[in-house]
């Protein structure tokens, strides 16, 4: 059963939220202190401004460890505690208060966005040190933070709203932060317009569950699920999904997640590894309660992640921008996510467990890429790269630790939560296994390619810089998170798999593992075929990128290779079913509202201006017109007279 059964009761409720617990509060007055005092602040704190930024981001990482101990001092099934902090919204019988439900859940994200999002705050002193706006960078990155965590401790969806927002909000602000760039401000409206897609249907979810069940907090909704028709879970269900497909960039509302590589890198690092992506995955965990009661809306989460896990990793066997191909790869990677989350019980533990392991790997690999650019003169075609390991051996050694993670190399991260991913989408009957997990293990060779593809191109081969760049590594604000990102890729995995260790931590809040269910095939089985299809792609990209000599310019390719430049022609096919549409309707609009509207007011009031100066001819003030007139309507009477007799 899930945890929030029990928080139904205050008095249980409110007898756990004592000690650190009850200053969970902090965990988002602190990053948020920070950046109003940037913001308000003004050029004033622009010496230490983005120290104290990084200061106040590690203290609510601070805080959210001294709770997660606090957690542990308390038994596995009663360590949930929800922390109410003002009455909200009082509307007759409908309340909603603003709390925090400080659960396993959102402690596992609270650590998380701490404590990458601070290692993050810390590359960017080094990152951004000479950029004249900084202070405005790191209030932004604090805004980041601070949303992040309102949405993961969030104990109703009202409030999960307003987090979702703020993320949404600070994301547009840090992606399109160098808006002098035109391109940059249009990458920050398509991540803006997009991501209000997806919201809408958030919106509409909680809507739903207002009118169906007269609550919008996780308790209540929890309560009502396990009686509610099963048309109604299915709506609220796939609006749900609707929202985490924008703010995940899941297909079909993954168009803006290349683009949002316009931002400074380390942006690029929080919004891939640490917060925003990482929003939807938390919202389909956290709603747990509805799709297993909507097993429709549960099989198009699973076909949305299987799709889209497929969809990333075959745009990243064709970019050449490094932070493009990285892109693509956290697409894929929350598709894998996704696909767990869809799988139940089964699948909800697994979904977390990779989305944890791959926050340290991702966020490792694109503070390498920001490194790589910081010594290659801010160049990002990799075309233009190749032998920079001897010449950056601190971020090819633990860029290189984030690439054995991500291929699910054993004993590294990747392979203890990304293959558990792969055995879980195995698990059923029928042809749901067959086509779910052969999509996994197939989007596990093609991840070893193209990351293979992009780590060769990088680091090895011939050396195809141009005579004015001089390659260097970076300084240590920059590469020691990347180490301490680096030694994460390398062991957590690990260290969480012991004695199941992580899924049990999950238990009371997503449902225990169901140990009967069976794979329709063997573990070892699928271990081995995953790991030679991971060998395949490694021989292939080594093959082509290293042992080869590699273009500098880019070959024309096949067709699929044209499309996957193109990201499959997604933005081609927003244009043509919803931009060009819409700009023909509008148009139509305007017209009809030129035309119509305006033109029959325009029209109306033409008409009687016009007869009113007819009319005031008369009115011309000689006493032979008036006479005139007089003998005209006398006329008229008299033959109207006649005419009737």
């Amino acid at each position: 059963m899930h945890s929030l059964a029990t928080l139904a009761t205050a008095e249980g409720a409110a007898a756990a939220a004592t000690g650190i617990t009850a200053y969970a509060w902090l965990l988002v007055a602190l990053p948020l202190l920070g950046a109003a005092v940037l913001l308000f602040g003004g050029r004033a704190t622009d010496k230490w401004g983005p120290l104290l930024a990084t200061g106040l981001s590690w203290a609510a990482f601070v805080v959210g460890f001294l709770v997660w101990l606090a957690m542990l001092g308390r038994g596995h099934d009663s360590r949930a505690a929800s922390l109410h902090l003002f009455s909200w919204v009082p509307a007759g019988s409908f309340k909603v208060d603003a709390g925090m439900l400080v659960d396993q859940l959102s402690v596992t994200f609270v650590l998380l966005v701490t404590f990458v999002g601070s290692l993050i705050h810390v590359y960017s002193l080094g990152y951004m040190e000479h950029d004249p706006d900084k202070r405005r960078f790191f209030a932004y990155l604090n805004l980041f933070v601070a949303s992040m965590l309102l949405l993961v401790l969030a104990d109703s969806y009202l409030l999960l709203y307003v987090g979702w927002e703020g993320v949404g909000l600070a994301s547009y602000l840090l992606i399109g932060f160098w808006n002098w760039n035109p391109a940059y401000a249009t990458a920050a409206n398509k991540a803006f317009v997009v991501n209000r897609v997806g919201d809408f249907g958030l919106s509409i979810a909680i809507m739903i569950m207002f009118v169906s069940f007269g609550r919008v907090d996780f308790a209540g909704v929890s309560q009502a699920a396990g009686h509610a028709h099963e048309g109604v879970l299915t709506a609220i269900g796939l609006m749900l999904l609707l929202g985490a497909c924008g703010k995940s960039a899941q297909f079909p509302l993954q168009s803006w997640l290349g683009d949002a590589m316009a931002g400074p890198t380390p942006v690029s690092a929080l919004i891939h590894a640490a917060t925003m992506v990482t929003a939807g995955v938390y919202l389909v965990v956290r709603s747990s309660f509805i799709f297993d009661h909507a097993p429709s809306a549960q099989l198009a989460v699973v076909i949305v992640g299987a799709v889209t896990l497929l969809f990333g990793a075959i745009v990243g066997c064709a970019k050449d921008d490094i932070k493009k191909a990285l892109a693509a790869s956290t697409m894929s990677q929350i598709g894998y996510m996704m696909l767990a989350a869809g799988l139940g019980p089964v699948g909800y533990a697994f979904a977390i467990f990779h989305l944890l392991t791959h926050g340290f790997f991702k966020a490792g690999m694109f503070l390498g890429a920001g490194s790589v650019m910081h010594g290659m003169n801010d160049q990002v075609d990799m075309r233009r790269f190749g032998g920079l390991s001897g010449a950056m051996k601190i971020t090819w050694a633990t860029f290189g630790l984030g690439w054995l993670a991500i291929l699910g190399v054993p004993p590294f991260s990747g392979f203890w939560s990304k293959d558990k991913i792969i055995e879980a989408a195995f698990v059923g009957e029928g042809w749901r296994p067959w086509v779910f997990g052969g999509a996994a293990m197939l989007g596990a060779g093609i991840t070893a390619f193209y990351m293979s593809r992009l780590f060769f191109m990088t680091f090895h081969g011939k050396r195809r810089w141009s005579d004015d760049v001089h390659p260097h590594e970076s300084p240590l604000t920059m590469t020691v998170p990347m180490m301490v990102l680096a030694v994460g890729s390398g062991l957590l995995g690990l260290v969480l798999s012991l004695g199941g260790m992580f899924t049990t931590w999950l238990e009371p809040v997503v449902g225990a593992h169901d140990e009967n269910e069976r794979a329709v095939l063997s573990v070892p089985a699928i271990t081995v075929l995953t790991l030679l299809l991971i060998a395949a792609g490694v021989a292939m990209a080594w093959l082509r990128y290293w042992r080869d000599a590699v273009p500098q310019v880019q070959p024309v390719g096949s067709m699929l290779t044209r499309a996957a430049r193109r990201d499959l022609y997604q933005d081609d096919v927003n244009e043509g079913v919803f931009m060009r549409p819409g700009v023909h309707l509008t148009r139509a609009l305007v017209f009809a509202d030129n035309r119509g509207v305006d033109g029959a007011v325009g029209g109306l009031a033409a008409m009687v201006g016009g007869t009113s100066s007819r009319l005031r001819r008369l009115q011309n003030g000689f006493a032979r017109s008036y006479a005139l007139t007089m003998l005209a309507g006398v006329v008229l009477i008299f033959g109207a007279l006649w005419v009737i007799q």
